[in-house]
C-alpha cells in the first residue's frame, strides 16, 4: 500500500480514527521504529507517553503491540509532556521516545511525535527510512523474541526533578504564579513543580478529561488566564499547550506577551550572565522584525530559518547557538535539553524576575514589537512571484523605503489556492496602506 508523506512538521498528524491516526496504522507505525531503532541490539526498549486526549489509549496499545511484535519493549510512562518523554528516553538511555499528541490541536485530531535515543527529534531523511519501513509489510520476530510491556517507575517526579535541577536560583518567595494547563499533558506536573519551588500557586485547566484539552485555555487561547492574572493581583501568568512543549506568558497587568518577546527577555538575560555571548540566537521567518532589531543591540547576531521548531534545532546544532526559538513559544536552551519545553522556559523566565527584581511588564521593553499586516488573496496559479515585473518591482520598492525598519514577506500557501502578504514596519497606517499595493497587483495579474 503506498503512503502520501506521512510526516509534517511536527511528527504525524490528523484526524484521530481516521487514516493515518488509527489503530491499525499505530501497529504500522510501532513496528517500523522497533526495527529501524532496533540495529544490531538483541533487545531494545521504546518508551511511549501521551497527553490527555481521549485517543490515546488506543494509538499507545497500538504502538505498543507493533513494538513488540518486532522483538522489542514498549514502557509506557502514561500521561507526560513531550518534552518529558524526550528527556526520559536519553535518561533511560532507551533505543527511542514517542509522544502520542496533537499538540495544541483540539481534542479529536492526535499524532505521533517520535524522538531518538538521545533526546533529539527525526531528521527529515530518518522520518523517510521509517516512512518506508510503514510502508513494507515486515512480518513479525518468532514468538519466543517477542517484546514485553512493561511500565516506567515514576516517570513524573523524575522528569520534575530534572527540571528543578535546572532552576539555578533561590526559593520563589513572594511570587503569584497563575498557570494554565490546557486541560493537557502538564496539568499534574505543573502545579507541584512551581509550588515545590516556593512560589503561590493558583493552577486553571488542569482537570483534563478526555475532550476538555485545548478548548478554549491554554496557549492558543490566553484571554481567560490574562483576566485571572488581574483579577487575582498575579505577579505572572503562564500558559502552556496541550502537549507542554511551548508557553505562552501574561504579565502582571494582563498583557499578553509574543514568544518574540519572551526569547528577546532570554537573550538579554545571556547578555547579562556573560555565558554564550558570542553565539547567534535563532528564530524563524515569522519573527517580528523587533527581535532582529533588539538582538543586533544587545550585541547578539540574528539567524532565521524555515517555520518548525525542528528547523530552528539544527541551525541551533550547527551554529553552535544556545538559544533559539519560535514566536508561538516554542523556546529551546541547549544548554538544559535536546527540544522546546514550556515548563522549563517558565523556570528560566522566573529565574530572570528573581535575579533582576523586575516585573515582567518592564522585562519585555528590551523588545519593541513592530506592527504586522496580513493579507491572504485568492490565485488562480502560482508562477514564480519573481517572474513578474510588476509584483516584483513593487515588493522590491516597498522594501527599499522601509529599509531597516520593516520587511516585507510575500508566499504562496502550501494548502490552499492563496497567495500570504506580510509587511511589518513603523506605524499601522503604512504597512496597512503597502499591503494592499501588494495585494492589488497580485490581483491584477494572478486572481
Amino acid at each position: 500500500m503506498s503512503m502520501n508523506k506521512l510526516f509534517g512538521t511536527d511528527g504525524i498528524r490528523g484526524k484521530a480514527n481516521q487514516y493515518p491516526i488509527t489503530p491499525e496504522m499505530a501497529v504500522r507505525i510501532g513496528k517500523a521504529a522497533a526495527v529501524f531503532f532496533k540495529g544490531g541490539k538483541s533487545r531494545s526498549r521504546i518508551l511511549l507517553a501521551n497527553d490527555s486526549r481521549i485517543s490515546a489509549d488506543m494509538l499507545e496499545a497500538g504502538l505498543a503491540a507493533g513494538i513488540c511484535a518486532m522483538g522489542s519493549d514498549a514502557v509506557l510512562c502514561g500521561l507526560l509532556p513531550t518534552p518529558g518523554i524526550a528527556w526520559l528516553a536519553a535518561a533511560e538511555r532507551a533505543t527511542a521516545g514517542i509522544s502520542v499528541s496533537a499538540s495544541h490541536n483540539p481534542y479529536d485530531d492526535n499524532g505521533i511525535k517520535i524522538f531518538r535515543g538521545d533526546g533529539f527529534k527525526l531528521s527529515q531523511a530518518e522520518e523517510a527510512q521509517i516512512e518506508s519501513l510503514i510502508d513494507a509489510d515486515l512480518s513479525s520476530r518468532p514468538i519466543t523474541e517477542t517484546g514485553r510491556v512493561y511500565r516506567l517507575n515514576n516517570p513524573d517526579s523524575r522528569y520534575r526533578d530534572f527540571l528543578t535541577s535546572t532552576f539555578l536560583s533561590s526559593p520563589l518567595k513572594e511570587i503569584k504564579i497563575i498557570l494554565d494547563c490546557a486541560n493537557g499533558a502538564a496539568s499534574r506536573i505543573a502545579p507541584q513543580l512551581f509550588a515545590n519551588l516556593g512560589a503561590e500557586v493558583k493552577a486553571l485547566f488542569n482537570n483534563p478529561n478526555g475532550t476538555n484539552i485545548n478548548a478554549g485555555c491554554g496557549s492558543e487561547h490566553p484571554e481567560r488566564l490574562s483576566q485571572a492574572v488581574i483579577e487575582s493581583n498575579a505577579n505572572v501568568g503562564i500558559a502552556f499547550d496541550g502537549d507542554g512543549d511551548r508557553l505562552v506568558v501574561v504579565d502582571e497587568t494582563g498583557g499578553i506577551l509574543s514568544g518574540d518577546e519572551i526569547l528577546a527577555i532570554f537573550a538579554d538575560d545571556l547578555r547579562r550572565t556573560e555565558t554564550f555571548t558570542n553565539r547567534p540566537v535563532i528564530s524563524t521567518v515569522m519573527s517580528n522584525i523587533g527581535l532582529g532589531i533588539a538582538l543586533r543591540r544587545i550585541g547578539f547576531e540574528h539567524i532565521m530559518t524555515d517555520v518548525g521548531d525542528r528547523h530552528v534545532m539544527e541551525k541551533m546544532r550547527a551554529t553552535g547557538a544556545m538559544l533559539g526559538g519560535e514566536n508561538s513559544g516554542h523556546m529551546i536552551f541547549l544548554n538544559h535539553h535536546t527540544t522546546g519545553d514550556g515548563m522549563l522556559s517558565a523556570l528560566q523566565l522566573l529565574r530572570i524576575m528573581q535575579t533582576t527584581r523586575k516585573p515582567v511588564s518592564e522585562l519585555k521593553k528590551i523588545m519593541t514589537r513592530f506592527p504586522q499586516t496580513l493579507m491572504n488573496v485568492e490565485v488562480k496559479r502560482k508562477p514564480d512571484l519573481n517572474s513578474i515585473p510588476g509584483i516584483r518591482n513593487t515588493i522590491h520598492s516597498i522594501q527599499k523605503k522601509l529599509g531597516e525598519k520593516g520587511r516585507v514577506l510575500v508566499r504562496y500557501s502550501g494548502t490552499q489556492p492563496l497567495c500570504r502578504i506580510m509587511v511589518e514596519g513603523p506605524t499601522r497606517d503604512e504597512i496597512d496602506d503597502h499591503c494592499r499595493r501588494i495585494a492589488e497587483c497580485i490581483q491584477t495579474a494572478l486572481g
